[in-house]
């Protein structure tokens, strides 16, 4: 394998690299310390639309973790910066939270259920019926389908909850129509991000937990790729997979010194 250039800014998946369930991962405050005072860019990555950038500042400050809101990257801001290039000052119906639909709000998106250009999907822990059947009726009168992330499931204290993922296959076996994704692993959502830090694919690094989604959406998008075993994937399970990640590592405290 030819060489690769030294990594200039880091792109790190946040669940299960940089806390698991609420609680830091050992490292994770040394990795971004050490981060921020490189002066390299860099960004925490969440599938989660839920919570805007500063919610999610807010909540890693709690747990000792100081990232700044502008080192936030979002399905939900990935899903806008997709929605702004393609159709300009259009219009969506959103089922999801304040993390999408300021969002959309932020680049001049009109809310509405009025024949809208888009239907657009998100994260939220009160799916209605009443919603999701509006969406299926307007995308069979021709609005485009987009979600935030193709995630089946999502993380709780009791176990599992049905995700994006999971309500898209409802409203796509009711319509017929396939929702464009633009969260991980869509590689859109590395390139956007790294467009946003002003980075380059060939000289940066994404950290995951997760071979199919962190992983494949990091090495889609040109990127050095680094496994860490504190999530969901198991040693045993990196062969199962025809990609491999760049390095394998416990956690992200053995990537403190990389930075």
């Amino acid at each position: 394998m030819a060489d690769r250039k030294p990594i200039e800014s880091w792109l790190t998946d946040m669940d299960g690299v940089l806390i698991h369930e609420g609680v830091p991962i050992p490292g994770a405050d040394a990795f971004i310390k050490r981060l921020r005072d490189s002066g390299k860019p860099f960004l925490v990555l969440t599938n989660n639309s839920i919570y805007t950038p500063r919610d999610l500042h807010a909540r890693l400050r709690r747990m000792g973790l100081e990232v700044p809101i502008e080192s936030i990257w979002t399905s939900a801001l990935a899903t806008a910066q997709f929605l702004e290039d393609q159709r300009p000052g259009g219009s969506a119906y959103v089922i999801g939270e304040a993390g999408l639909t300021t969002a959309l709000h932020d680049i001049g998106y009109i809310l509405t259920d009025h024949d809208p250009d888009y239907v657009v999907l998100g994260e939220t822990r009160t799916y209605s019926f009443e919603a999701m059947t509006k969406a299926v009726r307007l995308i069979n009168a021709g609005a485009r389908f987009i979600c935030t992330n193709p995630d089946e499931t999502g993380p709780s204290t009791e176990g599992p909850l049905p995700a994006t993922g999971a309500v898209a296959a409802l409203i796509t076996k009711a319509t017929g129509k396939q929702p464009y994704f633009a969260g991980k692993p869509n590689p859109l959502m590395m390139r956007t991000g790294l467009n946003a830090i002003g980075a380059h694919s060939e000289t940066s690094a994404m950290i995951g937990d997760r071979m199919d989604t962190d992983v494949l959406a990091g090495m889609e998008a040109g990127m050095q790729t680094f496994l860490v075993l504190t999530g969901l994937t198991r040693p045993e399970q990196v062969e199962n997979f025809p990609y491999r990640p760049s390095q394998v590592v416990d956690s992200i405290a053995d990537l403190v010194e990389r930075v």
